[in-house]
């Protein structure tokens, strides 16, 4: 196990290279001047020339790489160049507030997906399996701006049992509940399908079978047999949705006002702050492959011959 750990650690060092060219190359893709945006569009050329040396603008493309490079190996992203704030510093402050939201979408899916995939695997072709596919079907086609819109209206505006928008100090769990379920009833019911099928393909395997016939209760075969066996592309699917909240809670954040990762993008991008930018590109990308390390560490900690495989096929 030790030695898949540190091949799947040594296998994500390219990918994480290529992540830094991709966070240095978004100041260059982006259109716009990053020198004349710190200046102002009534800066005159030796200001621009001044701003663009302090920037490292004017020297070659790879020098300024490799002092990206190095700085990011320190730990120094950049300053804002809008508030002149230290890039880590601001991501260090807004990340917690997503953290809550992606752990709180997070319990909605697993908990929400895995019971209605159960319920409706074991009652497959009955009304309630047909009840839990119209669910599934309805989350997965609604966007997730659309469901957070009608439950803002519907439970802040209307009912009030929860906060419009926004997060002041001293406020509880309550600000997050709406966010979360707009963020986590989508990936629910992706989920609850993907539990289905797999639960269903396992309950007709052989082993279960045998279970059935020594006389094992149905709770145990289900949950002992069933579930654990199905468990390999349900841990895919959570994984996968564990990055995709922390990268993509733009819309959430907006829609709700909540000042986490999200939200700190899409005013970056808007007042191109290019520092920004780069910091969270490369944060999000960050998290995605770790994401992902720990789903193949997992895969390999419950299933053995998985690790086998991945073991054959490196070292072939």
């Amino acid at each position: 196990m030790l030695e898949f750990t540190l091949r799947r650690i040594v296998a994500t060092i390219p990918v994480l290279l290529g992540i830094l060219i991709v966070a240095f190359t978004v100041l260059y893709l982006i259109p716009g001047d990053p020198a004349q945006t710190v200046a102002g569009p009534r800066a005159d050329a030796e200001t621009l020339a001044r701003i663009r040396s302090e920037m490292g603008l004017d020297q070659p493309l790879l020098t300024r790489f490799w002092s990206y490079l190095s700085k990011v190996a320190g730990g120094d992203l950049g300053d804002s160049v809008v508030t002149g704030k230290p890039v880590l510093e601001s991501l260090t402050e807004k990340l917690p507030y997503t953290l809550k939201l992606a752990s709180l979408a997070m319990l909605v899916s697993i908990f929400a997906g895995v019971i209605m995939g159960i319920v409706s695997a074991i009652t497959q072709g009955r009304w309630l399996d047909r009840l839990c596919t119209v669910f599934s079907v309805a989350g997965i086609s609604i966007p997730v701006f659309l469901s957070g819109l009608v439950f803002l209206y519907v439970f802040a505006v209307k009912l009030r049992w929860f906060p419009t928008s926004g997060f002041r100090a001293g406020d509880s769990l309550l600000v997050f509940v709406l966010p979360a379920f707009t963020l986590g009833i989508r990936s629910a019911a992706f989920l609850a399908r993907i539990v289905r099928s797999s639960m269903i393909e396992v309950l007709n395997q052989d082993f279960i079978r045998t279970a059935r016939a020594k006389g094992l209760s149905r709770t145990r075969i289900l949950f002992r047999h069933g579930l654990v066996n199905a468990l390999v592309p349900v841990v895919t699917v959570i994984g996968l949705d564990l990055s995709s909240y922390l990268n993509g809670s733009v819309i959430v954040e907006t829609i709700f006002d909540l000042p986490g990762i999200g939200r700190f993008a899409m005013d970056a991008i808007l007042q191109r702050d290019y520092p920004i930018i780069q910091g969270v590109v490369l944060l999000g990308a960050f998290v995605f492959i770790m994401v992902n390390l720990c789903i193949d560490l997992f895969y390999a900690w419950i299933n053995p011959k998985i690790r086998d495989e991945m073991m054959g096929k490196s070292a072939g």
